[in-house]
């Protein structure tokens, strides 16, 4: 039996590939690029770990900067409020004892009217008071915790001649707060006595003269300060009409 030629004909090699001199040669270093790719992993970590911690402590700086600075206001707001009670408190105690800081002084209103009538001997007078209202001011005015009140008082009387009228409303302006919204005034027909007092109205009589030449009607209204408690915010307001003369 023959042998198959193919069979004992040596195996021709393989076609091979030169690979590069360096993959040859990187079992030497690869020790050190394993060691060298370690080191960078690990730097990178450190770095992005750096970042969080830096971001966390810029945002605790903030927080603590807006903390020192709200309190720093906070310092300022009292320092300042202590500095206006301090200057402040004296004019404060003043305007409270002459009645323009507190509850309505109706008794004082009409007493110090009838000074006033008795000091210029002027003819009886008679008086009507509304109740309490707001006072809705031309121009906003920050008045804090306080709200500004108004009392209108419809007065009535007989003068002699024109300037017993600004002689009284002068006379008043040293006795409280008021605003003088309006004055009418008519001569009377014959010299005779003080009118009688409406009904339900208060009076005041003088000392002086019986009757006059002038029948005066005037509308005030007396100025308060109080805290807004909002009773009355129902109520409508009083337009406190500035700069007007009678």
């Amino acid at each position: 039996m023959n042998p198959n030629p193919a069979a004992l004909s040596p195996k021709k090699p393989a076609n091979t590939i030169a690979l590069p001199y360096w993959i040859a040669e990187f079992a030497q270093i690869r020790t050190a690029g394993l060691a060298a790719l370690a080191a960078v992993i690990i730097g990178a970590t450190l770095v992005a770990v750096t970042a969080a911690q830096r971001h966390d402590a810029d945002a605790d700086l903030q927080h603590a900067t807006r903390l020192r600075d709200t309190a720093h206001s906070r310092y300022a707001h009292v320092d300042s409020e202590k500095r206006d009670i301090r200057n402040f408190q004296r004019r404060y105690l003043e305007l409270r004892q002459r009645g323009l800081i507190g509850e309505e002084r109706r008794l004082e209103w009409v007493d110090a009217i009838r000074q006033v009538q008795e000091e210029l001997q002027l003819p009886p007078l008679s008086y009507q008071i509304e109740p309490q209202q707001p006072v809705r001011l031309e121009a906003a005015m920050d008045l804090g915790d306080y709200q500004l009140r108004g009392s209108r008082m419809r007065l009535h009387m007989e003068l002699l001649h024109e300037m017993d009228l600004f002689d009284f409303l002068g006379g008043l302006h040293g006795r409280g707060f008021f605003a003088a919204q309006d004055c009418s005034l008519k001569r009377l027909a014959a010299v005779g006595g003080g009118q009688a007092n409406p009904a339900g109205a208060g009076g005041a009589s003088g000392a002086g003269a019986a009757g006059g030449n002038l029948g005066v009607d005037c509308t005030l209204n007396w100025i308060t300060m109080a805290p807004n408690a909002g009773a009355i915010t129902s109520a409508p307001s009083v337009a406190l009409a500035t700069g007007r003369r009678p």
